[in-house]
């Protein structure tokens, strides 16, 4: 391969949320514009039909990668009976968490024994660890959450690699988007607590957008695909809407609008425009 081609992951988060998401990221895999997908093994559309399907989806993709999407946020259920703090039998919202994570009201032993839960299920699912470990909503990346996470994996899944949501841009661009700057600052603690426990990481991300106001991912994918550097990965989310997702998501449509430009010929022609591979 060329020097000057950018090799990236094109990561599809959420596998398992949704029939309807599911089809969109196992069309993507098939016509070779993903190389990654994460599963959520606490999902309502996880069963073995839908494991079986997307390795089947994959079987002719030689570079692809399938990793655990771990889920600590609402409105999903913990595997583990005694798992705390619970707001109405589901893990606590994005935010609730967040706080509690700060403010060290979290135990990491708890938090640890459901992810190895997770890692646990996705091995009997798959047959196999994952490639990589990420997180739903980020969560991985929490005070309070990132030890345990980093323990678990060490233990269950030492071979994988993991998410850091870090950008490889100046800092007066990073100034431009404050979600991805909160990431950023997230993730700096969380590569040192990786790095220690020896496991890989990605050298960059990107992906991280306001969802609200309809934005054109096409536009963003051209940003995107100029900030992330060789080995990075770009985080996705497309899918078609059907009601289990509307029931648990409030991210909808604009999966569709992602489902649809990267099955585009605009997506290919941008791929090869900035010197980018899937391959």
């Amino acid at each position: 391969m060329a020097a000057n081609v950018t090799r990236i992951w094109l990561c599809a988060d959420d596998y398992g949320i949704s029939p309807g998401v599911n089809r969109a990221i196992r069309d993507l895999i098939e016509r070779g514009r993903l190389n990654a997908t994460s599963a959520m093994v606490v999902g309502p559309a996880i069963g073995r039909d839908e494991v079986s399907a997307l390795k089947a989806a994959a079987a002719n993709s030689p570079r692809f990668a399938i990793g655990l999407h771990a889920t600590l946020t609402a409105p999903f259920r913990p595997l583990t009976m005694h798992f705390r703090p619970i707001d109405g039998g589901m893990f606590l919202p994005f935010a609730k968490l967040l706080r509690t994570g700060l403010t060290a009201r979290l135990d990491p032993e708890l938090v640890r024994t459901e992810l190895l839960v997770q890692l646990a299920s996705f091995g009997d699912l798959f047959g196999r660890a994952p490639d990589f470990v990420d997180g739903h909503q980020h969560a991985q990346l929490f005070p309070g959450v990132r030890d345990a996470f980093v323990a678990a994996v060490k233990q269950a899944a030492p071979k994988a690699w993991v998410r850091q949501c870090g950008r490889n841009q100046p800092f007066l661009d990073r100034l431009r988007t404050p979600k991805a700057l909160f990431l950023d600052l997230l993730s700096t603690q969380f590569r040192r607590r990786a790095a220690r426990a020896e496991l890989a990481f990605n050298p960059s991300f990107a992906g991280a957008y306001d969802f609200s106001g309809a934005p054109d991912f096409g536009s963003l994918m051209q940003r995107f695909l100029q900030g992330v550097s060789d080995g990075g990965v770009i985080m996705c989310h497309p899918g078609l809407v059907d009601d289990v997702l509307i029931s648990l998501d409030p991210l909808t449509v604009q999966r569709e609008r992602e489902y649809a430009f990267l099955g585009g010929e605009q997506f290919a022609s941008m791929l090869a425009a900035n010197k980018v591979t899937l391959g």
